[in-house]
């Protein structure tokens, strides 16, 4: 009986194409393929269509945690004396995520063909990003894959803890500001027009605060459609630039690094993955000049990607690292300074350990210190809202036997 399978193949070009197909079995599946001159990547059977298929309205990615777990397992196993292809492969069938399960087991039948583990994963840069494949490949050149991918494992779970500690820093004002919102858009729609038609039957003039609510509640159901496009297509828009102009990028991150009370906490997260990076690619043995490449395209802010290729150049010139750093603000003395020492010793890898360790403990009292500060600010202000407008609405009360006539 005729079964769905879904496959993956090689053209000649080497190009990869995704398919599907009905036979009785795979290697029906693999001797058609071969026959059209198609070279069998993979060849797995078709899922059945159910209520519970899942569906993916946004494209798959590959998150920073699902790489930080796969590099500590990758490490295990590889530490463990399991040989490389067996581990891809027990590594592709239990990964959680598809996207990267579906790249593990490519870069698993790349390896088997002959290539090596880098040159295989490098085929895939939206999955394994050049740090990781720069890693993997000066591993594999010093023959301390197993020590490498603990370094990454390690780096990667560092600087995934940084972020969940950022993110949960700021989801209470976040929280707090949507209910805001969502309080005044009810308040404009529902209570307000209530209100509205009891002080119209009074006459007289109202209070200011409560005209200008009540002028609000009369545009609402024009201001909230557009407040809400304008939202949308701003949010849009942001994505695009940041996405499509490293010019624009430039601006959105100096911005973000000069935001109130949240711009030290990035400047401070932006420093530690900037000295962490850098110190895993020189210890690995990658060299100076590709490291501050690969620092530049994974530091995830284009002030410290700029730093970054301006120490390139400097090196380059056979000039030092802590020199151009001086000139950029968002580096203090400090980094600076201990960066010089450690090119005075010869232990620069050293003193960038010192660095992120010590803006890794930074972060984390900032993070404390902001959850305990925006707790009573947020309450104040939410408080502060749907109290003016109780206010304004309750204000011609005060006054209402001046305006009965």
């Amino acid at each position: 009986m005729a079964e769905s399978y879904a496959y993956t193949v090689r053209t000649r070009q080497g190009k990869i194409v995704t398919g599907a197909m009905d036979a009785e079995g795979e290697s029906v599946v693999a001797s058609r393929l071969r026959a059209k001159g198609l070279i069998p990547v993979q060849i797995n059977k078709a899922a059945k269509v159910s209520a519970k298929t899942e569906l993916h309205i946004l494209p798959q990615k590959v998150k920073l945690r699902d790489m930080a777990v796969f590099s500590r397992q990758f490490a295990t196993m590889i530490n463990s004396g399991l040989s490389l292809l067996r581990t891809l492969n027990i590594l592709g069938e239990q990964t959680e995520n598809p996207m990267l399960a579906r790249h593990i087991l490519l870069v698993r039948d790349d390896v088997e063909r002959g290539s090596s583990l880098s040159a295989a994963m490098s085929k895939w840069p939206k999955v394994f990003n050049p740090l990781f494949i720069s890693m993997v490949k000066a591993g594999e050149t010093g023959g301390q894959l197993d020590t490498v991918l603990e370094r990454v494992a390690a780096g990667f779970e560092t600087d995934y803890k940084l972020r969940q500690k950022v993110k949960s820093a700021m989801t209470y004002p976040v929280v707090v500001a949507a209910i805001a919102v969502l309080l005044v858009l009810v308040m404009l729609v529902f209570v307000v027009p209530t209100f509205a038609n009891m002080f119209t039957g009074l006459g007289g003039t109202l209070p200011l605060p409560t005209q200008i609510l009540m002028t609000l509640s009369e545009k609402s159901k024009i201001l909230i459609p557009l407040g809400t496009v304008l939202a949308v297509g701003g949010f849009f828009a942001y994505k695009r630039a940041k996405e499509s102009s490293a010019d624009a990028r430039l601006v959105f991150d100096k911005i973000k690094l000069k935001t109130p009370v949240f711009g030290d906490l990035f400047r401070k997260v932006a420093i530690s993955r900037f000295a962490r990076t850098l110190a895993l690619l020189l210890r690995a043995g990658v060299p100076v000049l590709q490291a501050f490449d690969i620092v530049a395209e994974s530091t995830g802010n284009e002030v410290l990607a700029r730093a970054a290729q301006d120490v390139k150049e400097n090196v380059r010139r056979g000039e030092s690292m802590a020199g151009p750093l001086a000139h950029h603000e968002v580096f203090p003395p400090m980094v600076v300074q201990m960066i010089s020492v450690g090119e005075d010793t010869g232990q620069v890898d050293v003193m960038l350990d010192k660095v992120a360790q010590f803006y890794d403990q930074e972060v984390e009292s900032t993070t404390e210190s902001l959850t305990s500060l925006i707790e009573p600010v947020m309450i104040a202000v939410l408080g502060g809202i749907v109290g003016s407008m109780i206010i304004a609405l309750y204000m011609p009360m005060f006054k209402i036997f001046d305006l009965i006539e």
